[in-house]
């Protein structure tokens, strides 16, 4: 085996090991305190929900083990087996090398894979998550997910590879900087579009009802200087009953959105508190910084691929033959090579984005508290929205540090009351 390929096979083997242990330790601390109720939740949280969101837990943590392990083997099947230079092969041989048949390869990779999950993702919906009361999506409803889902990549994904390739042939050396900016500028008008013409055809929206709600919530948003055309409801009800509530869009073309899932859940008080929330988020540049980091992360993505695209030991490692001319070929597989890699490294630099991610919560938090003018509001639904969704109220440190974007309800609640 050559030097690269043991290097990223211990590196993928690291990830699995590290992820498992976290699992487990975390599964370890849930249980060690759930048959009392912590202190710091007495008063927040009756003993019954506390039992059950302990048992959602686990049984989401088991699950997520064997998908993880899953998920392993077929990453090393994938690049050790020799499967992928023989797929390679008789693809090519059936289709040639064009820019359009690479990107019909990297696009049929990206497909056999996703099947490849089809079956942990029905029993998440239609075991896991009807065994905790939360599935309300049909049979019918999630295949026409899975349908429309594999539409869209193909009228918007295919295009977008084939275009990033023909960037190669025409920009030459300097390719991943252009092609960089095409994936950005597609990710803006992506973002841009979306709100109108991609979220409708997986869920309804329809405008808030005049009422004392609308009006709170649109005096809200202008005390906060956050002008909005509308506030839309969405019948999130009709895949779950988890609830949540987010804007989207730009400009002239941005609005609010409510799960219709959330406002049956909350008060008044509490939805504009939440909103209150989420509009922090918009007023501290959360999403700007956000959206510059991800740009910054295409660049380097392609920046990196540009450079594996040159080694000859990169394509070695996993079985390809090197070809020392540039060309579109070596790239659209050290695409395919990175895209399957970038996970094994970037799980080692999560806790550093989440801990960046927890300072936007609590900053939010506070712009919520002190637009509100209180924090009881944001605290009884935080309280609420935790218990409704069975969340994990007592995770292990290290494992919340790994994967966790959000501050737990106990920490939530002690910054909330001490600022």
């Amino acid at each position: 085996m050559p030097p690269f390929a043991i290097i990223a096979l211990l590196l993928i083997l690291a990830r699995a090991i590290a992820e498992l242990w976290l699992s487990r330790l975390n599964q370890r601390h849930v249980r060690a305190h759930a048959n009392e109720l912590p202190p710091g939740l007495h008063g927040i949280i009756d003993e019954a929900t506390y039992r059950r969101s302990v048992d959602y837990t686990l049984a989401k943590s088991r699950f997520a083990d064997i998908t993880d392990v899953f998920d392993v083997v077929v990453l090393i099947v994938l690049l050790f087996s020799g499967v992928l230079p023989w797929a390679f092969g008789r693809f090519t041989a059936s289709f040639g090398r064009s820019i359009w048949a690479m990107a019909g390869f990297l696009f049929f990779i990206g497909i056999a894979l996703s099947m490849l999950a089809l079956p942990f993702a029905w029993y998440a919906q239609f075991k896991l998550e009807e065994r905790f009361g939360f599935n309300a999506t049909t049979i019918k409803t999630w295949v026409l997910d899975r349908v429309k889902g594999f539409l869209l990549a193909l009228l918007l994904g295919y295009p977008l590879l084939a275009l990033v390739l023909k960037i190669i042939e025409w920009t030459g050396a300097t390719w991943w900087l252009w092609a960089a900016g095409i994936v950005v500028a597609f990710q803006l008008l992506l973002m841009l579009i979306a709100p109108a013409v991609i979220m409708p055809l997986f869920n309804k929206f329809t405008p808030l009802p005049e009422g004392a709600l609308r009006q709170r919530l649109f005096t809200l948003a202008q005390r906060a200087g956050f002008p909005t055309r509308s506030i839309e409801v969405m019948d999130g009800s009709k895949r779950s009953r988890h609830s949540n509530a987010f804007f989207t869009g730009f400009g002239r073309f941005r609005k609010i959105v409510l799960f219709d899932t959330l406002i049956a859940q909350l008060s008044e008080p509490e939805l504009e508190s939440v909103l209150a929330h989420e509009i922090g988020h918009y007023k501290k540049r959360h999403v700007v910084k956000l959206l510059g980091f991800s740009i910054a992360g295409v660049f380097a993505a392609f920046a990196a691929i540009a450079w594996l695209a040159r080694q000859e030991w990169f394509y070695r490692a996993f079985g390809f033959e090197y070809q020392p001319s540039f060309g579109v070929v070596n790239i659209a597989l050290a695409m395919l090579l990175f895209g399957l890699l970038v996970g094994t490294i970037s799980f080692w630099l999560s806790p550093f984005f989440h801990a960046w991610s927890r300072r936007f919560e609590y900053q939010a938090d506070a712009f919520a508290r002190a637009t509100m003018g209180e924090a009881q509001s944001l605290i009884q639904a935080l309280r609420k929205l935790n218990e409704k969704n069975l969340s994990n109220l007592m995770p292990h440190p290290l494992y919340s540090g790994f994967y966790y974007s959000h501050p737990t309800l106990v920490q939530r609640e002690r910054t909330l009351c001490s600022s």
